[in-house]
């Protein structure tokens, strides 16, 4: 059933349109706008391609969803298959099924809102011609590593978003910037090394690098040494990116020094093409391989849930001198622990729970740092003591919907029940209490009580930063002097005579509440994560049949 009968030719044209249209609007962005274009100026017009570029890019994709034949979401549509490379057998096969379209729409929507927030609000930098062609380059080095079906296309597109993200983090980033961005280039660079070898070994012992045929094979036509080997070398590459403990240490940094845009789209796309790799290439490719290292994946992703939800529990206190992105930050890392955790299970309810929570992760996080972004350019900092300490009042009574807001997103993110949150986290659950045959129960039941125990830890991080942020905290030491409060820009201009004329006591200075274009580019986000949490199953219903035919080696 597809909802607009579109034909075969035009679902090709849109998603070959859809991976390389980012690109040639980046070498665009580049060039000088032509004269009509202008506007007030060349900043803007370059800002306003960017959005018409990404919008466009959007429309396509959700042309391209509806296109879809929603009745066999496990056969691979939009299909195109040509060679590019003969002597190595190297062909641009691009291909959507129904595991690959909800992280195509997330990422277009996500691409849009950051090109849309960075129109009124761009981040400091360099010139913004060299910003708006960066984040076009991201998207379609993402994009195409959801559409891509020949491995070493998708290892390109893997690679071709580092750079990007290394400049947007070292040229528009805060404090520490150059750090941050050298470490998360080394470690991608470095496990991505590691993962092209896992690569071509699969490729050269199979005789094919078509990710449709390996898939179908089912591991038939490899020895289990090469893919117990060939998993633990593209595991590798894929757990940084991920990031999976111990190979996160990257992510705070990064996603602390990084613009708001920037950690938007690090955590709501880049994260989810490591684990997309997990499910699109090892499960089905390599799953004697996967069976010797479930159980490790598993005991990997439950202490990157707790310790993840530790740190930010350590951040959160009240003295700790915490960063409230480097907190959202951490807790991104738990969060994608139950992705991990629910692949490591290799049962269709583990592996949907992991890509729904997947898609639930990127709109609800990045809701959260488009909002943490916002407070920091109010306050003047992301701290979360001078937060907290601001005023008695804090957001709720600063800026009231503002506050409102950032409580809904930490509240979504605990897994509350009714939200997007929940029901990935329940679902790798259930997979972890029955995992696939040949895997130990009692380990994955005890990998499952602790992944349990994790929820309290992030509900218990969340409200903390909930009352902090948004309630304040009614200390002898919570008012700050005059010299100590956030900038006067953020505060609002003072009434005529009013310095000195009432007590600091009394005084509850306001911020500036949600603004219209800030409201555009968050409402669709929360939108969706209510939606996604009330129906889960439009996104299960896409997701549930190809993951069947995915773990069943090809077979429907």
């Amino acid at each position: 059933m597809t909802v607009i009968d579109i034909s075969a030719s035009v679902m090709q044209f849109l998603l070959a349109f859809v991976v390389v249209a980012p690109l040639l609007g980046a070498v665009a962005a580049l060039l000088p706008a032509p004269p009509g274009l202008k506007g007030k100026n060349p900043d803007q017009a370059v800002l306003r391609h960017g959005v018409t570029v990404t919008g466009a890019v959007l429309i396509a994709t959700i042309v391209l969803a509806v296109g879809f034949d929603h009745d066999h979401p496990a056969t691979m549509q939009a299909t195109t298959d040509i060679s590019w490379i003969p002597a190595l057998d190297v062909r641009i096969h691009l291909g959507i099924d129904g595991i690959s379209l909800p992280l195509l729409l997330l990422t277009a929507l996500l691409t849009f809102l950051c090109a849309l927030y960075s129109y009124f609000k761009l981040p400091a930098g360099p010139s913004p011609k060299a910003f708006v062609a960066l984040v076009l380059v991201l998207e379609s080095g993402t994009l195409a590593t959801f559409a891509v079906l020949d491995l070493l296309l998708f290892f390109l597109a893997f690679e071709m978003v580092l750079i990007p993200m290394y400049f947007l983090i070292a040229r528009w980033g805060g404090g520490q910037r150059q750090a941050a961005a050298w470490k998360f280039i080394l470690y991608t660079l470095l496990g991505s090394v590691v993962m092209l070898l896992g690569i071509l070994l699969i490729g050269l012992k199979s005789g094919t690098f078509d990710m449709v045929a390996l898939a179908t094979d089912n591991g038939r036509g490899l020895t289990t040494s090469v893919q117990v080997i060939a998993v633990l070398a593209i595991g590798i590459g894929l757990a940084v990116k991920t990031p999976m403990w111990p190979l996160h240490s990257w992510l705070p940094d990064a996603h602390t020094a990084a613009p708001t845009v920037g950690s938007v789209l690090l955590a709501g796309v880049l994260l989810k093409m490591g684990t997309y790799g997990f499910v699109r290439i090892l499960l089905p490719v390599a799953p004697d391989g996967m069976r010797t290292f479930a159980p490790y994946l598993a005991a990997f992703a439950v202490v990157g849930i707790v310790y993840g939800s530790l740190a930010c529990l350590a951040l959160a206190r009240t003295g700790a001198k915490g960063d409230l992105k480097r907190l959202i930050a951490y807790s991104s890392v738990g969060h994608m622990g139950f992705v991990l955790l629910g692949i490591a299970t290799m049962t269709p309810t583990g592996v949907n729970g992991a890509l729904f929570a997947n898609i639930a992760h990127g709109l609800i996080t990045g809701l959260l740092f488009f909002l943490v972004g916002a407070i920091k350019d109010r306050y003047g900092t992301a701290d979360l003591d001078t937060l907290a300490g601001a005023t008695g009042a804090a957001l709720y009574g600063r800026a009231p919907r503002l506050g409102a807001l950032l409580a809904f997103a930490a509240i979504a993110s605990l897994g509350l029940p009714g939200l997007a949150g929940f029901w990935g986290e329940m679902l790798t659950l259930f997979g972890a209490y029955s995992p696939a045959e040949g895997l130990s129960r009692p380990a994955f039941r005890t990998f499952m009580a602790i992944g349990a125990f994790g929820t309290l830890l992030t509900a218990a991080y969340m409200l903390i930063v909930v009352r902090r942020v948004c309630m304040g905290e009614h200390t002898p030491h919570s008012r700050l002097s005059p010299d100590d409060r956030a900038p006067r820009a953020a505060d609002g201009p003072e009434p005529s005579g009013a310095a000195g004329a009432r007590p600091a006591a009394t005084t509850t200075p306001q911020l500036a509440d949600i603004q219209t274009y800030e409201a555009a580019a968050w409402t669709p986000l929360a939108a969706l994560t209510v939606l996604a949490g009330l129906w889960p199953a439009v996104l299960l219903g896409l997701t549930d049949p190809a993951v069947q035919k995915l773990l069943a080696g090809g077979k429907s």
